[in-house]
């Protein structure tokens, strides 16, 4: 059995006709006769029966039929979506990315990649999250790619470094350390203060155990976020410091922001992509144009 056999015994089925049939079909009556025999011989059925000059479909046939369609239709649809991955009609990139690239890393980005004449007519789905939800909805194929912090034990997923932050130390504009007007610390310094801490579903999270382990410190953590901007809104009202990305956000509210000393350890976010998957061509080519800009500048 094969597919032409299949649009075969559809078409002769619509038409009860061989003559009809084959001249819809653009072949010889002879040889849609030969496939329709030769598919009722693997079947072990009739399919149809002489009727006058016309054919009539046989109760078998009236039973094979919806399978035939369903699976000629669903064929289709499958032919239809690869059409559509390479139809400029159609180009579309699913990207996510952690909270601290929305303000200025994706619209630059974008920005620059959609200005390329070529490129204008791609579309963008934005998906932002922790990097721990990020990788999982990565992994389960919602999104062809993601900017996010490194997870080293998925290993269906590459990593590519593409930008680096600094850290900085964020406290209140009413902290005894910003009345000071304090702008370069250690972090030993600051042990005694309650901390912000990002959630364990934040990448950020385990960057930042590392340098409080790498220091000895116990860090006495006031509460734990998911989100940078609801970090420096606690920050603002004084209920604790935190450590977090330099971000513009900062220049603009009621916080104080002092460089840490020290600090050996370089905060690196990552591309990521599946390993295993192929990505549509609108896609590959943001993947592409992303490196590249990211390489050629710095992110501020």
């Amino acid at each position: 059995m094969n597919l032409k056999q299949l649009y075969y015994f559809k078409r002769l089925a619509e038409k009860q006709h061989y003559t009809e049939a084959a001249s819809s079909l653009f072949i010889t009556q002879p040889s849609l006769s030969h496939a329709i025999a030769e598919l009722e011989k693997e079947l072990g059925v009739t399919l149809f029966e002489k009727q006058g000059r016309n054919v009539r479909i046989t109760s078998g046939g009236m039973l094979f039929l919806p399978y035939v369609e369903k699976a000629i239709c669903e064929l289709e649809k499958g032919c239809n979506a690869l059409t559509k991955l390479t139809d400029v009609a159609f180009d579309h990139v699913k990207l996510a990315f952690i909270y601290t690239m929305g303000e200025c890393v994706i619209p630059q980005l974008i920005e620059h990649f959609t200005a390329q004449p070529e490129k204008s007519n791609i579309q963008f789905s934005f998906y932002q999250g922790t990097t721990s939800s990020i990788v999982q909805d990565l992994k389960a194929d919602k999104f062809d790619m993601a900017i996010c912090s490194m997870m080293p034990d998925e290993t269906d997923i590459d990593f590519t470094p593409i930008i680096s932050q600094e850290l900085v130390l964020v406290t209140a504009r009413n902290h005894p350390l910003a009345q000071k007007n304090i702008l370069n610390i250690d972090l030993e310094d600051v042990a005694e203060y309650p901390f912000i801490f990002f959630s364990e579903k934040s990448g950020l999270r385990q960057f930042i155990d590392k340098i409080f382990v790498g220091k000895n410190i116990i860090p006495n953590v006031a509460c734990y976020v998911e989100e940078d901007t609801a970090m420096v809104g606690l920050v603002g009202i004084n209920y604790g410091i935190a450590i977090m990305p330099r971000i513009n956000l900062l220049s603009s509210s009621n916080v104080h922001v002092i460089n840490l000393n020290n600090i050996e350890q370089t905060r690196y976010v990552y591309l990521a992509t599946h390993k295993y998957r192929t990505m549509s061509p609108p896609a590959q080519a943001f993947k592409e144009f992303m490196l590249r800009f990211c390489q050629e500048n710095s992110f501020r």
